[in-house]
């Protein structure tokens, strides 16, 4: 057994877990953050992802006891209280989610893809870079056009923000 320290969605957590609990488990079962979900256990679908130290990671791949001492961002810290990430809006506002399974992991996915591409995204790229999350409702159309206007968002709002400083 091993003491895991967090900061988890900009609270400070801590708790005991075996040394081969994985992330994902210790979220949902020591902090009951079930919004990060478990859907294959081998990194294959992307339904676990979350940011670790602001970069998007498959909860699924790493230890409990690897984390500890890092800031973890899971899908029930992007939201701003009420109001809503500008991706997950996008998502509501888009149909991006079909049964909502892989939802969350495509989110912190998306919002990951987002801040590594603050110029804006692409179609091609967007497709490329969702290859680890596995949606098996929907043929993606809806998570891309999402994905895109999100960024478009999230662009224009980064643009506004430069000016008033200027």
């Amino acid at each position: 057994m091993s003491d895991v320290s967090l900061m988890v969605n900009g609270r400070r957590v801590s708790g005991v877990a075996e040394d081969r609990t994985l992330l994902v488990h210790f979220l949902r079962d020591n902090l009951g953050l079930t919004g990060t979900h478990v859907g294959c256990d081998t990194s294959q679908c992307g339904a676990c992802v979350v940011h670790v130290d602001g970069k998007a990671v498959k909860s699924c791949t790493m230890l409990a006891v690897q984390a500890s001492g890092s800031s973890v961002v899971t899908i029930e810290g992007l939201a701003n209280g009420a109001d809503l990430h500008p991706v997950q809006a996008a998502f509501k506002e888009h149909h991006g989610l079909q049964c909502g399974f892989c939802t969350p992991g495509m989110i912190m996915t998306a919002t990951d893809m987002i801040s590594r591409h603050p110029e804006g995204l692409d179609e091609a790229t967007v497709r490329a870079e969702l290859e680890g999350n596995i949606c098996r409702c929907t043929g993606y159309h809806n998570i891309v056009k999402a994905i895109l206007a999100a960024s478009k968002t999230m662009a224009k709002a980064s643009k506004g923000k430069a000016k008033q400083a200027a």
